[in-house]
């Protein structure tokens, strides 16, 4: 793997930051310097954001979905080479999947919700736990790869999470056992399709914050999961957070976020 633009890593930034508070380095120069460090770009297009867990917390994750794989190498390769953070890829395919298992055997994949992370075991096999800082709740098993990319991200990010599988409005009483884990947790990530009720009917149920995704799930006139988005866009319970379609990724970095903000 080569790379034609390799901007300063966290540890150069420390060395120049000691450069300054030695007196071997002006302010001047090491603002010379760091003026274009964060990010590493390789030959083949990709340029990765290195410092993005410097400035926001939460480091660059790769979106595997429409890179072909040497793309796809490359910017996992460009991150990891950094050495400073692991390294979380979404959206990744079989084919994908099993090309990145081969190139980095320490990574782990699971094929179930499109994840390939690489420097973090998330140990991601059942049964799910029942009680966790962030509640992901599916409201059908078809919504299953969205809900469980929501808890691999979590995992990722050291994010209790519980998961609450096949809880949908099509029988209400599945949500009361739930009742007392859904009060005690810091958010909650209800993944829906079809009409995309079930966000909703939690939100009203608790006063912790619900993190709504729509999943493209459901008959024709579901429309790829537009009318379940609508639906939960148009909700009448106050505060409640929409995410975009089948973005389980999204509303797991929210919750990483407000973890953040609670810590």
């Amino acid at each position: 793997m080569r790379y034609h633009l390799v901007m300063n890593s966290p540890h150069t930034l420390l060395e120049l930051f000691q450069s300054v508070s030695a007196g071997t380095l002006t302010p001047a120069d090491a603002l010379r310097h760091a003026r274009f460090t964060p990010f590493l770009q390789t030959l083949d297009g990709v340029t990765v954001d290195t410092h993005r867990q410097i400035r926001t917390g939460l480091g660059e994750t790769v979106f595997g979905e429409g890179k072909d794989n040497q793309r796809l190498l490359s910017a996992i390769t460009a991150l990891w080479r950094e050495g400073t953070q692991p390294v979380l890829a979404t959206r990744i395919s079989l084919e994908q999947g099993v090309m990145l298992q081969q190139a980095f055997p320490q990574g782990e994949f699971w094929e179930a919700a499109g994840v390939f992370s690489l420097g973090k075991p998330l140990q991601l096999t059942p049964p799910w736990p029942e009680t966790g800082r962030v509640v992901i709740v599916s409201a059908g098993a078809a919504d299953m790869r969205v809900a469980l990319e929501a808890f691999a991200t979590c995992r990722f990010h050291d994010i209790s999470a519980a998961l609450a599988c096949d809880i949908g409005v099509s029988g209400l009483h599945r949500i009361r056992p739930w009742l007392t884990t859904l009060d005690s947790a810091l958010a909650i990530i209800v993944i829906a399709g079809m009409e995309g009720a079930l966000p909703g009917v939690i939100a009203g149920f608790t006063r912790r914050p619900v993190l709504a995704v729509p999943t493209s799930i459901g008959y024709g006139v579901s429309q790829g999961g537009y009318v379940a988005l609508c639906s939960m866009l148009a909700s009448c319970v106050p505060g409640m957070a929409v995410f975009n379609i089948d973005n389980g990724y999204g509303a797991a970095m929210f919750a990483a976020r407000m973890q953040a903000d609670a810590s």
